[in-house]
């Protein structure tokens, strides 16, 4: 099996009987702030994307470059997708001209043509990547790779049970805007940025000890900071809160606890893997290459500048009222959400700063009034930062995902009273009814675990939640006779027995209202 880089979380892997492309990044995500590093963008994509299958883990913008698959990836390649729980990467490979698909089970292993063998585990929280994210394993010959990148799960003993794994691709560096955005002394910064940088590692460790393979390979980040306004997060200042360690700082934090088989992919390095050993080529010295690092980034800087320029040229779009927009399109989500307003608890705050750098207008989003509005002075637990362009630019665009845009661009400041909070960043990654349906109907299924709520439609108990992506049937759900339909998706159900007549699967819970519930599901199912 050969491994090439190809930068980033971003790799293919040939075998005698198909390659698979992983996760191409290029393009500048988030507000162009991440790049990736080592600069990957004069290689050779057009073979590259030349390939038999091509796989993205997730949704997040350092993962799915929609510019970079739609010009150089092979529209004859197979996507082969994660079981998410929404259908919006499925969508959005259509849009880019992709049109064949294999939409794998999860952690069922696929044989594909050849022999070749994969076997993909979602993670499907709310708090799992822009709705989800997941992990690649692949068997061709005897060798087993898996390719966990950014993913999470909370062991690998899936992956495990397949047979003993010989490269093990997994992050080691940090992807998110703590502790730097956060309106802190530089001292607690600092010391909150270390806690931070020591907890990456330890899990790094974990799950390196939990597979134990042959060879390990520290992918998925850290990405660079080219803007002068972020140049200051690239870890080049010996700051030890830095959260954005390098490939080589893992080398050496690695070797601290005993760790030998590491192995650094630059892009355009290439492992042979076998049953038996690995043997790596790189185009540069890896000991060179991260020597010279501040030159580096230096020289892409300057590469990039125009790149940048350009794209905060696009971002104001003064014909936008952005209270009136944000009450148009957050209010209706207000009301529908249950779970992620009661988590939240309190009203957040927005400072919107204007063209001029001086100008503030504060927008509150309300949570338990269920309302968007002017600031009030009133006190809030939540609040954020940043240039009113870009929320025009958010809402120009119709962005359901401020997660997965404005907050990992860290162009903006935060503070908040308290500990994290993460059903503020949950809400704000479901900004569509679709993705606020399924969050809210998650924390309901974990929630009330034991006493699943029901609700009375006409004649009929069903259970609140539809079982197709929860959404709520209070307020979807119609019956007709003896039918359901949850109006969210369309799909529809047969009460009397429950059966799903949209798809295979996904029963509904119901019974009549006054018939005793232990002979409803005593009864024989309705023919």
């Amino acid at each position: 099996m050969r491994v090439t880089g190809t930068g980033h979380a971003s790799m293919r892997i040939d075998t005698a009987a198909g390659s698979i492309l992983c996760d191409p990044w290029v393009n500048p995500a988030y507000f162009a702030s991440w790049f990736p590093f080592p600069d990957n963008s004069r290689l050779d994509w057009e073979a590259l994307g030349d390939v038999d299958y091509l796989y993205v883990s997730h949704l997040h913008r350092d993962h799915f470059d929609a510019a970079h698959l739609k010009r150089y990836v092979s529209k004859k390649a197979t996507v082969l997708l994660p079981e998410f729980p929404t259908s919006e990467m499925e969508d959005e490979f259509r849009e880019l001209g992709f049109t064949k698909f294999l939409k794998t089970r999860n952690e069922e292993v696929v044989e594909l043509d050849g022999g070749l063998k994969i076997m993909i585990q979602a993670l499907t929280s709310p708090t799992d990547g822009p709705i989800g994210d997941s992990s690649l394993w692949v068997e061709y010959d005897g060798v087993r790779l898996l390719n966990q990148n950014d993913a999470r799960p909370t062991d690998l003993s899936t992956f495990a049970e397949l047979g003993h794994v010989h490269a093990h691709l997994l992050q080691f560096s940090g992807a998110i805007w703590y502790p730097m955005v956060y309106e802190l002394p530089s001292a607690a910064k600092t010391a909150f940025g270390k806690q931070k940088r020591d907890r990456q590692f330890d899990r790094t460790w974990r799950y390196i000890d939990d597979l134990k393979a042959d060879h390990v390979f520290p992918i998925a980040g850290p990405p660079c900071f080219l803007d002068d306004e972020l140049w200051q997060f690239n870890d080049i200042f010996g700051d030890e809160g830095n959260i954005f360690p390098d490939q080589s700082v893992f080398l050496s934090e690695y070797a601290k606890v005993g760790g030998t088989n590491g192995i650094v992919l630059l892009p355009g390095s290439v492992t042979e893997v076998t049953t038996t050993g690995a043997t790596t080529t790189h185009p540069v010295p890896v000991e060179e290459f991260f020597a010279n690092k501040v030159a580096h980034l230096e020289e892409m800087r300057e590469r990039k500048r125009p790149i940048i320029e350009a794209e905060k040229a696009s971002w104001r779009h003064p014909e936008v009222d952005v209270l009136k927009e944000l009450k148009r399109r957050v209010e209706p989500l207000l009301d529908e959400s249950i779970y992620l307003a009661k988590g939240v608890g309190g009203p957040v705050r927005f400072d919107l700063v204007g063209y001029d750098g001086e100008s503030i207008e504060s927008i509150v989003v309300d949570f338990p009034g269920k309302q968007v509005r002017p600031y009030a002075d009133e006190k809030v637990r939540y609040r954020f930062r940043t240039e009113r362009a870009l929320v025009e630019h958010l809402l120009h665009i119709g962005e359901v995902d401020w997660v997965n845009s404005l907050f990992l661009s860290c162009r903006f400041s935060a503070a908040r009273i308290g500990q994290y909070n993460e059903f503020v960043y949950a809400f704000f990654k479901c900004l569509s009814t679709e993705r606020l349906q399924y969050a809210e109907g998650w924390y309901d299924e974990h929630e009330r675990a034991v006493d699943a709520e029901d609700i009375t439609l006409g004649d009929w108990v069903v259970q609140r939640r539809c079982p197709h992506l929860k959404a709520d049937l209070s307020r979807f759900g119609i019956v007709d006779g003896d039918q359901l339909t949850c109006q969210l998706h369309g799909w529809r159900f047969d009460l009397p027995s429950g059966r799903c007549l949209t798809s295979v699967g996904h029963k509904v819970r119901a019974h009549r209202v006054g018939e005793d519930v232990a002979v409803a599901q005593a009864a024989p199912p309705a023919s």
